[in-house]
C-alpha cells in the first residue's frame, strides 16, 4: 500500500505537462520550438512526424512557388491581352469578374496549398517519397510553365 501511494506521488510531481490555451506564442510563432527533425526513429518508419520548425530550405522554396505564381498571374493576363485564352474555367469567370479578384483567389489558393504541404512535410505519398519533395516538383514545374509562358509571349510579339 505504501509502494501504491509513493508510485502516485512520484507520478504527481512527474507529471509536467499543462493545457495549451488555443492561442499561445509557439503557435502564433513568437516562440519557435526546438524540434526540426523526427523525434523517433520508429517514427520516420511509415509514420508522419510534425515538427515546430522548419528547414530554411523549405521556406526558400515556398517563397520561390509564391513569387513564380505571381509571375504567372502577370504571365497569363498579358497573354490575354495577346489574343490568348484561359482555358481554366474558373480562372476564366474570375478574370471576366474582376482582375483583381482573380490575382487575390489565385494567390490565396497557391498559399493555402503551401501551407498545408508544410505542415504534412514529413508524411509519405508514393512509396519513399514524402511530401517536402513535392515542394521541389512544384517549384520546378512552374519554372517549366513560366518559361513557356515567356515563349508564347515572344511568339505572340513577333506577330
Amino acid at each position: 500500500m505504501t509502494i501504491a501511494y509513493t508510485v502516485r506521488e512520484n507520478a504527481r510531481v512527474q507529471n509536467r505537462r499543462r493545457d495549451v490555451p488555443f492561442f499561445c506564442a509557439y503557435h502564433l510563432g513568437f516562440k519557435p520550438g526546438r524540434r526540426t527533425g523526427e523525434r523517433r526513429a520508429e517514427t520516420g518508419r511509415g509514420g508522419s512526424a510534425y515538427v515546430d520548425r522548419y528547414a530554411d530550405h523549405l521556406m526558400f522554396c515556398v517563397i520561390g512557388i509564391m513569387l513564380l505564381s505571381v509571375c504567372d498571374a502577370f504571365f497569363t493576363l498579358r497573354i490575354l491581352d495577346s489574343g490568348g485564352e484561359e482555358l481554366n474555367w474558373f480562372m476564366l469567370t474570375l478574370i471576366e469578374d474582376s482582375v483583381d479578384k482573380f490575382i487575390a483567389v489565385k494567390m490565396a489558393l497557391t498559399a493555402l496549398a503551401l501551407v498545408m504541404l508544410v505542415i504534412h512535410q514529413n508524411v509519405k505519398v508514393f512509396g519513399g517519397m514524402r511530401v517536402r519533395h513535392l515542394h521541389y516538383l512544384i517549384l520546378t514545374g512552374y519554372s517549366f510553365l513560366i518559361g513557356y509562358e515567356l515563349y508564347l509571349l515572344e511568339q505572340a510579339s513577333s506577330l
